[in-house]
């Protein structure tokens, strides 16, 4: 059995546009401007708040460099990489790079921030175990997308992490849905026309990790790499580049 050519297969939904608030959750800096930030852009341009929360610091990203060195170098970046598509709040989780594990402690932080920030839009990274095929995914990718899904939902519910209500976070049930990025099976997209140049601007904040992880000059690393993920989702949004997400909805 072949596989669908991409003519072949459906074309993605536009994303919802009636929401006011989005709060994005994945594992490391970096992770948002690998493809998700031209949709970022788009949404601050809007009028729309996005806010970022990271589970790590990215201590463990770059091997010349000793996690106590890097940590506060990738905060920086990260903060400045956000700033470019307009994202103001950027907040660190504090769970150890490379070994974060999915559990309560993991729900519980994530739920926290959701009570915090009260987005109707949340947006994290793949929590599948490849990027498709046989691309193995990370285990800090799965974990934190996996816990970001599920506390959509503790989020809302008091009996859940009571504590979190000792701490003045009452119970938010405003999630209306989790836009997955980077999934193999997308159902929406953004079209990143608008928003492509400043993506690539972001990606490019986060120069001292491209700068250990390719011998490629920098900014012909990021806009070709942007460029080609959002010209082939365009393949599926009519011929437009695009940001791709899987939405679930709650």
């Amino acid at each position: 059995m072949t596989e669908p050519t991409t003519a072949q297969l459906a074309q993605l939904e536009p994303m919802p546009e009636d929401w006011r608030r989005a709060l994005a959750v994945v594992a490391h800096p970096d992770d948002l401007e690998y493809g998700c930030s031209a949709a970022v852009a788009a949404w601050t341009d809007a009028g729309r708040e996005v806010a970022y929360v990271l589970a790590t610091r990215g201590e463990a990203g770059i091997a010349t460099l000793a996690p106590a060195e890097c940590a506060p170098l990738r905060e920086r970046e990260q903060q400045a990489s956000a700033a470019v598509v307009g994202v103001s709040t950027v907040e660190f989780l504090g769970h150890r790079d490379g070994v974060i594990e999915y559990g309560l402690a993991l729900r519980r932080d994530i739920a926290a921030a959701i009570r915090r920030h009260r987005p109707e839009l949340v947006i994290t990274l793949n929590h599948r175990d490849t990027w498709g095929g046989v691309a193995w995914n990370t285990p800090d990718h799965v974990a934190v997308g996996r816990a970001t899904l599920d506390a959509a939902g503790d989020a809302g519910n008091r009996w859940i992490f009571p504590e979190l209500i000792e701490q003045g976070l009452e119970p938010f049930d405003g999630v209306r849905w989790v836009a997955v990025a980077g999934s193999v099976t997308p159902t929406h997209a953004v079209d990143a026309s608008a928003g492509l140049e400043r993506a690539v601007g972001s990606l490019l904040e986060h120069r001292t990790y491209i700068e250990a992880l390719t011998d490629e000059e920098p900014e012909a690393y990021a806009r070709r790499f942007l460029t080609g993920v959002a010209q082939s989702v365009g393949e599926r949004f009519g011929g437009r580049p695009a940001v791709a997400f899987e939405l679930f909805s709650r």
